[in-house]
């Protein structure tokens, strides 16, 4: 696995961000926003994928999460100018955006607020908006539940992830791999079973905690929030990848999301899951985020 080297900037309005590279440090420039809960080191199974196509990978921690800095009271609507200060402290004045499962609305955000200087964009394994969401079907039974527990009393969630947040950081929790695969299905666990596939997943949500619950805390509220933004008005070409045995979002609700937005493109992917989608068909999603616009 490429080791860890954080970088940092310090934005307008005093705000430290940390990010990562990945790729070939040469190549076309393509931002990661990673899912939930994890962090920028996400982008890792990214890596070999960049080299050979010659895709430079920069991926942030938002704001709270990991190494960057907290940001009260962000929206959805704060990620496009904040990413587009990153581009700009970088030298970067077109790029492409990633995005994997919880990253979807950020990468969507980048695509609606930041048309003039996003190429394209991709999401594998997206989530859906939530707020209107008022049934369990197509939904991780988890998702479902958290999504209940927030509408009921939102303090509820804070104080329980305030207390999962000492667990979670236990170095003993590595050691249940194991049992951490057997909770998947068998597409995923196939493909978290694959060398260094499981170290990167669990250690990039690992690290989404270690400076404070409070970003996780915040980022995940987001989500039960409307995004701010007419998908219709995306005007930058999309590519949404998602597996047909993907059980956090049912395959269906992303078909539902593609008609929300401007010619965009779908890929639904046979015996895929969550994790195995991304995982196994990264450089093919990177060869057409490269090729689109």
């Amino acid at each position: 696995m490429k080791p860890s080297h954080p970088r940092f900037l310090n934005l307008k309005g005093d705000l430290r961000i940390a990010y990562e590279e990945y790729g070939d440090p040469a190549g076309e420039p393509v931002f990661f926003c990673h899912g939930w809960p994890s962090s920028r080191t996400m982008a890792a199974i990214t890596h070999d994928a960049g080299v050979g196509l010659g895709l430079r990978i920069i991926s942030p921690d938002r704001p709270g999460i990991a190494m960057s800095q907290f940001q009260p009271g962000r929206t959805l609507l704060d990620w496009p100018p904040l990413l587009a200060g990153i581009a700009e402290a970088l030298g970067i004045g077109r790029y492409r955006v990633f995005g994997i499962s919880g990253g979807a609305p950020y990468t969507l955000a980048a695509a609606w607020g930041n048309p003039e200087s996003v190429i394209a964009v991709a999401v594998a394994s997206g989530a859906p908006p939530l707020a209107e969401h008022d049934t369990a079907a197509g939904l991780l039974v988890i998702y479902t539940w958290l999504l209940r527990l927030y509408r009921f009393n939102p303090v509820i969630i804070r104080i329980l992830f305030r207390i999962l947040r000492p667990i979670v950081l236990l170095p003993v929790l590595k050691t249940l791999k194991p049992l951490l695969l057997a909770m998947q299905n068998p597409f995923d666990r196939a493909a978290l079973s694959r060398k260094e596939a499981f170290d990167i997943c669990y250690e990039s949500s690992r690290a989404a905690w270690e400076k404070t619950a409070a970003g996780v805390i915040h980022d995940s509220e987001l989500y039960a929030h409307p995004w701010g933004f007419d998908l219709r008005e995306i005007k930058v070409p999309v590519h949404l990848w998602h597996g047909t045995r993907d059980n956090s979002f049912s395959w269906k609700l992303i078909e539902n999301l593609s008609k929300k937005i401007p010619g965009c493109t779908t890929s639904f992917v046979e015996n895929e899951g969550h994790y195995s989608l991304p995982i196994l068909h990264v450089r093919r999603i990177l060869e057409e985020l490269k090729r689109a616009g």
